[in-house]
């Protein structure tokens, strides 16, 4: 499915054949016997089954396993795939079968429940959802089942684990038989599509104030925000690294997968957060180059004096609410280079290198380049400041068409693009003191970010007063999430059991926990995202 112009007359024709499964495919072709994809060693303590540690060769064969499966189904080209898993070897290799099986991964994130899923995957008609059984203290095999139920398109749900569910197509076998299948042929390992980089790749989903909104993006647009990271750190060809993000979201996939597939090293994976244990990951893996965390987390590891000489010389820390990277204090690690990611939600992202002095880079006006410093510079974005003070983006890593391409005419919210193809993050910003550069000063009017997790606040405080009448939900500061949910009402028990049953976030559930226990999810979600 291409969205618009299927040919812009500056993509070369080698560029528009570009696909990230053609990119993992030359690479198993390259370093078959490689290490690719490794688990955390505390896998068992979260999910089903042993750590998975699996070579190009491996990954790409089970690749192929479960593309054939999904086109065994009888799936059309170009369906929209479902997947909700946590941050294991099977979500890798899940979304790259999605895309060689011609058709177009929708990540959730980790912590939506029935009611975020079902609004996410009706927007966009989802044909089906891949999960997993035991996943920490839920069970996604019976959440994807209820989550089908109220969703008319989907036609399938499948899982990995060993909780086999009536109703659920198992796929572990696809995996633990490094997908070679009987009787059927491999599917071929790139696309022959014209054009195929227009090609939509995945959809991830924004939190406005008037609900999700989809964002489609292309296997360039994709690409292009990998890049622009990939670039601005420096990473060197077959490095490992050590990943703490599900790619769930437009910054984690470019910050997970597209520096991995590009260098065509070892992706370790961890289910956050176990400070010991991600340490024995990076020293367990030969030349780890990098660890990949929340902004939150890159300065507990500074904390916890972990970031030793036996750990990567860099860290690239994502900030999910960019109105904090200024006020942040100096990296006081000399042994360990770090590098902000600031994700403006959906819409796009700029990392840049902290200053000698430690100090956050400004965000620029204008041409936003990576690298920022050196030669060979290439434009991955162009930033603004529009008539009522927000941040306002375009480029090659920014979405061109909004999803469903009907959405315009709709009454639900959709991602707008102006005919300059300007996007307005929503982001809050003031000019800076040098020349050219901006500030982000505020989140988007009417969402919350509480650890990494977007949340609209009113919406949630009006489901909260159905509930009870009396009740209110609020927001506080706090030091590591940024902001954190408080909840009263006159029966706490009552109420999480009714918004349990509601299907709603974990996160609005724990603001009615009792104290010592209101940030425990709250504390998850800042790792997990």
């Amino acid at each position: 499915m291409i969205l618009g112009d299927a040919a812009p007359a500056a993509a070369s024709d080698a560029a528009s054949a570009l696909t990230i499964d053609g990119i993992f495919a030359a690479m198993a072709q390259r370093r078959p016997d490689a290490l690719a994809l490794a688990d955390a060693p505390n896998r068992s303590a979260f999910a089903d089954g042993p750590p998975r540690r699996l070579t190009y060769a491996q990954a790409d064969h089970a690749v192929t396993a479960i593309a054939a499966r999904l086109r065994d189904m009888e799936l059309p080209t170009d369906s929209v795939i479902g997947i909700q898993l946590p941050n294991t070897v099977e979500n890798v290799l899940t979304i790259l079968a999605v895309l060689r099986a011609g058709m177009i991964a929708a990540p959730l994130p980790l912590l939506w429940r029935r009611a975020e899923a079902v609004a996410a995957l009706g927007r966009v008609g989802a044909k089906a959802l891949i999960t997993a059984g035991r996943v920490g203290g839920f069970d996604g095999a019976v959440l994807g089942l209820r989550i089908a139920a109220e969703v008319f398109s989907i036609r399938y749900v499948c899982g990995f684990g060993a909780n086999r569910r009536d109703g659920v197509v198992a796929f572990d076998d696809l995996i633990d038989g490094l997908g070679k299948r009987a009787g059927c042929d491999p599917l071929p390992a790139t696309s022959d599509r014209t054009h195929a980089a227009r090609h939509l790749a995945a959809i991830t989903f924004d939190v406005a104030e008037a609900g999700i909104v989809p964002v489609a993006r292309s296997h360039a647009e994709l690409l292009a925000g990998g890049l622009s990271i990939l670039l601005e750190s420096g990473l060197a060809a077959d490095a490992a690294l050590v990943s703490t993000l599900a790619p769930a979201s437009f910054a984690g996939i470019c910050l997970t997968l597209l520096p991995w597939l590009l260098r065509g090293g070892t992706l370790g994976l961890h289910h956050p957060l176990d400070l010991d244990v991600l340490a024995s990951q990076w020293r367990s893996e030969p030349r780890c180059a990098a660890a990949i965390v929340p902004a939150a987390v890159a300065f507990r590891l500074a904390e916890a004096k972990v970031l030793d000489a036996d750990a990567p010389e860099t860290v690239l820390a994502l900030w999910r609410a960019p109105e904090r990277l200024a006020a942040s204090p100096a990296w006081p690690v000399s042994t360990s280079t770090l590098l902000d990611v600031a994700a403006l939600g959906e819409t796009g992202l700029v990392a840049a290198r902290r200053n000698g002095d430690g100090r956050p880079a400004p965000l620029p006006l204008g041409r936003v380049a990576a690298p920022r410093r050196g030669d060979g510079a290439v434009t991955v974005a162009e930033f603004a400041q529009s008539g009522r003070g927000t941040l306002m983006l375009r480029g090659p890593m920014v979405p061109h068409h909004c999803f469903p391409a009907s959405a315009e005419r709709g009454n639900l919210p959709y991602l707008a693009i102006a005919a300059d193809s300007m996007v307005d993050s929503g982001y809050a910003c003031q000019r800076g003191d040098g020349a050219g550069s901006v500030t982000v000063s505020g989140a988007p009017a009417g969402i919350t970010t509480v650890g990494g997790c977007r949340l609209p606040l009113h919406d949630l405080q009006d489901a909260v007063r159905r509930i009870d009448p009396r009740a209110a939900l609020a927001t506080l500061p706090d030091p590591l999430l940024g902001r954190r949910l408080v909840g009263t009402a006159e029966d706490r028990t009552v109420m999480r059991a009714a918004l349990a049953a509601l299907g709603a976030n974990p996160l609005v559930v724990a603001a009615f926990a009792d104290h010592e226990d209101r940030g425990a999810a709250a504390r998850h979600a800042n790792a997990v995202r």
